[in-house]
């Protein structure tokens, strides 16, 4: 009988190989397909169990609706869960009394009250801003009547080409509601997130001072 071929066992073990190669695949593929499954499947059930406990529910990817309490009234809008309070306010809501100006809350431009705390707009998400009250520029004043803040802007020039004007005013704001009577170093402390790029710092100090029921300081003072 003659001797076999001295490559069929190297076949032989070639096959074998593939197949338990084939194999090991299927079940690879099987056990991802497993396990993305059973992951979905805890996502839904911790999803249902935040509804029942009363978390709030995942949100997004795409748009969803979302409700606002702006200025003393409750707003609705539809905007994608990274939509940021100040887009929202001014791209949705059409309150662009609020400026973007750096996007990155280095200066203060879009600082707004979020339940009486100061904030700028453009780092927080509107998703987070559900259940606040949101107060912008445009809801100081009461109808015709000027708020006591913005009066003494005017009365002191505080602004020069007025872009960066609605974030100071709402700094003051801030600042005054912690602090009614606060020194000129509290001032300073309390408006060195915002920028004014025109140099009115001193005449907005002044504004402050006034509004506080102080005196205005002179050039060269409290420098």
């Amino acid at each position: 009988m003659p001797d076999e071929h001295p490559d069929s066992s190297c076949d032989d073990q070639k096959r074998t190989d593939a197949a338990v190669g084939a194999l090991s695949r299927r079940r690879f593929m099987q056990t991802v397909g497993l396990s993305s499954a059973a992951a979905l499947a805890d996502r839904a059930r911790a999803a249902a169990v935040a509804d029942d406990t009363g978390a709030p529910p995942i949100l997004g990817p795409g748009a969803v609706d979302i409700a606002l309490h702006v200025n003393g009234a409750t707003v609705k809008v539809k905007a994608e869960p990274a939509t940021t309070l100040l887009e929202v306010l001014r791209m949705h809501l059409g309150l662009t009394g609020s400026k973007e100006i750096c996007g990155r809350g280095a200066c203060g431009g879009c600082s707004v009250l979020v339940d009486g705390k100061l904030v700028y707009s453009c780092m927080m998400l509107a998703v987070d801003a559900i259940s606040a009250k949101i107060t912008t520029i445009e809801g100081l004043a009461e109808g015709d009547a000027l708020d006591p803040i913005q009066e003494s802007f005017i009365r002191h020039d505080a602004l020069q080409c007025g872009y960066c004007t609605p974030g100071f005013v709402m700094a003051s704001t801030a600042l005054l509601g912690e602090n009614p009577r606060p020194s000129l170093d509290e001032i300073k402390a309390g408006l060195s997130g915002n920028s004014c790029r025109c140099g009115s710092h001193s005449n907005i100090f002044n504004a402050v001072l006034d509004a506080s029921g102080q005196a205005p300081i002179h050039d060269g003072e409290g420098a």
